[in-house]
C-alpha cells in the first residue's frame, strides 16, 4: 500500500488524515495515492467512535496537485483505448470526493465533518479536495497560495474543481479562479470564496478540531445538494445567465484564438454541468478532462511546461561532481535597467549585493531604480516597508572594483559594445577572489569572444537574464568553448536561489532565444516592407500563438537596441553577413525619433503613461514600404511560425541547443513561442515532418532560403520520427 497518506487518532476522536510523500519534495497525487487516501477516509467514515476527519499535509506545501507523469502513463500503458481507463481513474477520484462531501459508502450514509487544514502552496488536487471538505481552513503566512492554475499547462480542474467553484461563484466569478489559473493569498482567497478562514500556521489543526467539535449537521451538506439549488448568476436558460455564457464563450474564444483545446472545454463543461445535477455535472467534467488530455497539445504543453520545466528547475543539466555553492554576495557591474533588476531579484532571495558604476552617482540611481521595484511589492502587500527597508540595507553602491574580493560571483551588466566590456574585464580580473566566476548578462555577444581579454578564460560564463529581470523566469546559461564545470554549476545554483527556469546552451551569436527571435522581428519587418497591412501581421502573429505580434515586440525592445544588434552583427560577419532589406525600415524610424515603447513613440502610439493605443498610421507611408500586397492570413501566420520554429531546429542541429526539452522550454518562457504547442520543437512534432518539408519548399520557392528546412527536420520526415519519441 502507498504511504502517502497516514492517518491518527487523538483523545478527541478526531482522526488526521495527513499527506505526506516521502520521495517528493511536493505531494503530487499518484494513481496509488488516490487509493491510499481513498481507504483511509473510508475507514475513518465507518468507524463509529471518530467524530470528524481533518486533511492536512506533512510538508510546508500541501499540494502541487496531480503528478502528470501518473496521467501520461495511463495514457501509454492502458491498451488500444486509454480514454476509457483515464475517465474512469478520473471518476474514481470523484467517487472519493463525493464521500468526503455526502459520507456516502456504498448506499450507507454515514456524514462526519471534514475539514481541510492547508498552507504553503496548494494547487490543483489539493485545492479540490479543500473543495470538497465542508470547512477550510488555510495560512495567513505570506508564502501560502491557493488555486487552481491547470489551465497555465494545457488542462482545466477536472477533479471537481470546475464544477464546484462555478456553482459556488457562478460562472464569471469562477472565470478569474478556473480561466487565469492564478493563485490566491488567504485573505484573497478568503473574499472569493475559496477558504473559510485564514488562519496562523500554528492554529490551523486546532482552529479546524474546535469547528468540528461545534459543527451542526447543517454545516455538512453543500449548497448544490440542498433542495432548490439555482446556479449563482443564472444557468445557460436563464436570461442573465445566457448573456453571461454567451460573453464568456467571445470572451475565452478572442483571448485564445481557438489555439487552446482546455480553455473551451472548460466552458463547455461548465455550461453542460449547469444544465443537470450536481452527479452528472462530474461525469460531464470527467468526460471533457479525458478529451483534453488525449490532445497532442495537452500533452505538449504539459510535458514542457511541468515535466521538463521541472526537471531544468531541478538541475538537470548542473555537473553532478561539483559542490554545490553557498553564495551569500554577489557584485553587479552596471547599475542600468538589467544590472538593478538582477540585484533587486538577488536581494529578494537573500544575498548581499555590491552594485558597482562609474561613478556613486549612477550606483545610486541604480539602488533608487530597485526602490521603484520594492516599492511595487510593498504596494501589492508582498512586502511591508520594514521588510522592503531591510533588502535595501542588503545592497551596497560603489565606485571602485576592489571589494569585488569578497564575491564569489561578479556579474558584468554594461551596454552591449565589446570594446567597452574588454576593458572593463581587464581591469576586473586582477581582484577577482580565488575560484571566483566572473559572468556576463549580454543578450548577444559570443562569450569566447568576450573571453579573449581574460588571462583565465575557464571561470567566465554567459548568464543572460530576461528583460524585465522581475517578471521573466528563463535564464539562458551560456558556456564558452573555455568554460569549466565549476563555472556551470554555480550558474546553476545561482539562477535556482533566484527560483527561475535555466537553460544551458554552447556559445553563438544570439545564443538561443535572440537567435530565434531576431528572424521573428525581421520577418514581421519585411511584410511591413512588402507592403503587408500592419494590421493583418500583428493579428496573424497572435492566431498561430504568440502573445504580441513582430513589431509590437520591437516596439518593446527598442529600435536603438535593433540597429545596434544589426551594427555588431555585421561588423562580426563582415562578408558573411545577410541583409534583411529591414535596416532602412529602422533607420527611418529612428531618424524620426519613434524608437519605442519608452520614448512614447514606434509602430505603435501610446499615451503619456506608456499605454498601447493602436498602430501608427505612419506605417505605410515610409520610404521603405512598398505598395499594398495580396497574401493570404495563412501564409502571414506560416512565415511568422515556421520562421522561429526553423531556427530553433538550427540551433540544436548546430549543437549550440544541447536538447529539444530545453528548446522548448526556452521558447515558451523566453518569448512566448507557441504556447499552446508547447514550443517550437513540439509545434514542428504537431505538424508532422513531412508537412513541414511540404511547406517549407512552398515558403522557400517564394520567400527565400530562411525557410530551407534543417537536415534533421528532412531526416525525421524521411524515417517518419519525430523530436520526442
Amino acid at each position: 500500500m502507498c504511504s502517502d497518506f497516514t492517518k491518527e487518532v487523538d483523545k478527541d476522536n478526531i482522526a488526521l488524515i495527513t499527506w505526506n510523500c516521502l520521495d517528493k519534495s511536493m505531494n503530487t497525487m499518484s494513481e496509488g495515492g488516490l487509493k491510499a487516501f481513498q481507504k483511509l477516509v473510508v475507514e475513518a467514515l465507518s468507524d463509529d467512535e471518530i467524530k470528524g476527519i481533518i486533511i492536512t499535509s506533512g510538508k510546508a506545501d500541501f499540494s502541487g496537485g496531480m503528478d502528470l507523469s501518473t496521467l501520461e502513463g495511463l495514457k501509454r500503458n492502458s491498451g488500444p483505448n486509454p480514454a476509457s481507463k483515464i475517465f474512469e481513474y478520473i471518476m474514481e477520484g470523484h467517487r472519493l470526493l463525493r464521500i468526503i462531501e455526502l459520507g456516502k459508502i456504498d448506499d450507507t450514509y454515514k456524514s462526519k465533518p471534514v475539514a481541510f487544514a492547508g498552507g504553503g502552496i496548494c494547487a490543483g488536487i489539493g485545492t479540490e479536495i479543500g473543495l470538497a471538505c465542508h470547512r477550510r481552513f488555510f495560512s495567513g503566512s505570506k508564502r501560502s497560495k491557493i488555486g487552481l492554475p491547470e489551465i497555465l499547462v494545457g488542462l482545466f480542474p477536472g477533479l471537481g474543481g470546475t464544477t464546484r467553484v462555478a456553482r459556488m461563484m457562478g460562472l464569471m466569478g469562477a472565470s478569474s479562479v478556473l480561466l487565469e489559473g492564478k493563485l490566491f493569498a488567504g485573505d484573497k482567497a478568503k473574499s472569493i470564496g475559496l477558504v473559510d478562514e485564514v488562519v496562523a500556521e500554528h492554529e490551523l489543526i486546532q482552529k479546524a478540531k474546535n469547528w468540528i467539535l461545534s459543527a451542526s449537521p447543517e454545516d455538512l451538506i453543500k449548497p448544490w445538494d440542498q433542495k432548490g439549488f439555482k446556479f449563482p448568476g443564472g444557468a445557460p436558460y436563464h436570461p442573465g445567465g445566457f448573456m453571461s455564457f454567451v460573453g464568456a464563450s467571445a470572451l475565452v474564444n478572442g483571448k485564445t484564438k481557438g489555439l487552446y483545446a482546455s480553455a473551451k472545454a472548460l466552458l463547455s463543461s461548465i455550461y453542460e454541468g449547469a444544465l443537470v445535477d450536481f452527479e452528472s455535472a462530474l461525469k460531464i467534467e470527467a468526460r471533457w478532462f479525458t478529451k483534453v488530455l488525449m490532445t497532442d497539445t495537452c500533452t505538449n504543453m504539459a510535458r514542457t511546461l511541468f515535466l521538463n520545466k521541472s526537471a531544468l528547475e531541478k538541475g538537470k543539466q548542473r555537473p553532478p561532481a561539483v559542490e554545490e555553492t553557498n553564495l551569500k554576495q554577489i557584485s553587479v557591474i552596471g547599475s542600468g535597467m538589467m544590472g538593478s533588476g538582477i540585484a533587486c531579484a538577488s536581494i529578494m532571495n537573500g544575498l548581499e549585493v555590491l552594485l558597482i558604476d562609474q561613478n556613486i552617482e549612477a550606483a545610486e540611481a541604480g539602488k533608487a531604480k530597485i526602490e521603484t521595484l520594492l516599492n511595487e511589492s510593498v504596494k501589492r502587500k508582498k512586502l511591508s516597508e520594514e521588510e522592503k527597508t531591510k533588502l535595501l540595507g542588503n545592497v551596497k553602491t560603489l565606485s571602485s572594483l576592489e571589494k569585488i574580493s569578497g564575491s564569489d560571483l561578479v556579474i558584468e551588466a554594461v551596454f552591449e559594445d565589446l570594446e567597452l566590456k574588454h576593458s572593463l574585464y581587464k581591469k576586473i580580473e586582477p581582484y577577482l577572489k580565488k575560484n571566483a566566476i566572473l559572468a556576463s548578462n549580454t543578450s548577444t555577444l559570443p562569450i569566447t569572444k568576450l573571453s579573449e581579454a581574460l588571462q583565465d578564460s575557464t571561470r567566465f560564463i554567459g548568464i543572460h537574464f530576461f528583460s524585465p529581470v522581475e517578471k521573466m523566469n528563463l535564464v539562458e546559461i551560456i558556456k564558452s568553448k573555455q568554460s569549466n564545470e565549476k563555472s556551470l554549476a554555480v550558474a546553476l545554483d545561482y539562477v535556482g536561489l533566484l527560483k527561475k527556469t535555466p537553460i544551458v546552451v554552447n556559445d553563438s551569436r544570439g545564443f538561443y532565444a535572440n537567435r530565434c527571435i531576431i528572424p521573428y522581428i525581421n520577418e514581421g519587418l519585411r511584410m511591413l516592407s512588402e507592403g503587408i497591412e500592419p494590421a493583418l501581421i500583428e493579428n496573424s502573429a497572435k492566431h498561430v500563438g504568440m502573445p504580441v505580434g513582430p513589431l509590437q515586440l520591437l516596439d518593446e525592445l527598442s529600435v536603438s537596441l535593433a540597429l545596434n544588434v544589426a551594427k555588431e552583427t555585421k561588423e562580426a560577419l563582415g562578408n558573411e553577413y545577410e541583409e534583411t532589406g529591414t535596416e532602412s525600415i529602422l533607420l527611418e524610424m529612428s531618424q524620426k525619433n519613434r524608437l519605442g515603447r519608452k520614448e512614447l513613440a514606434g509602430f505603435y502610439e501610446y499615451d503619456d503613461k506608456g499605454r498601447r493605443l493602436k498602430l501608427w498610421e505612419g506605417l505605410r507611408n515610409l520610404n521603405g514600404v512598398s505598395k499594398p500586397a495580396n497574401i493570404s492570413t495563412e501564409t502571414v501566420k506560416n512565415r511568422l511560425a515556421y520562421v522561429q520554429a526553423l531556427e530553433a531546429a538550427r540551433a540544436l542541429e548546430e549543437n549550440i541547443l544541447l536538447s529539444v526539452e530545453e528548446g522548448d522550454v526556452g521558447g515558451i518562457l523566453g518569448w512566448g513561442c507557441l504556447i499552446w504547442a508547447g514550443g517550437p520543437f513540439s509545434w514542428l512534432d504537431h505538424v508532422g515532418h513531412e508537412n513541414v518539408v511540404a511547406e517549407c519548399q512552398k515558403l522557400f520557392d517564394q520567400y527565400g532560403a530562411r525557410f530551407s528546412p534543417p537536415k534533421v527536420i528532412k531526416e525525421l520526415a524521411g524515417n517518419g520520427r519525430k523530436f520526442y519519441n
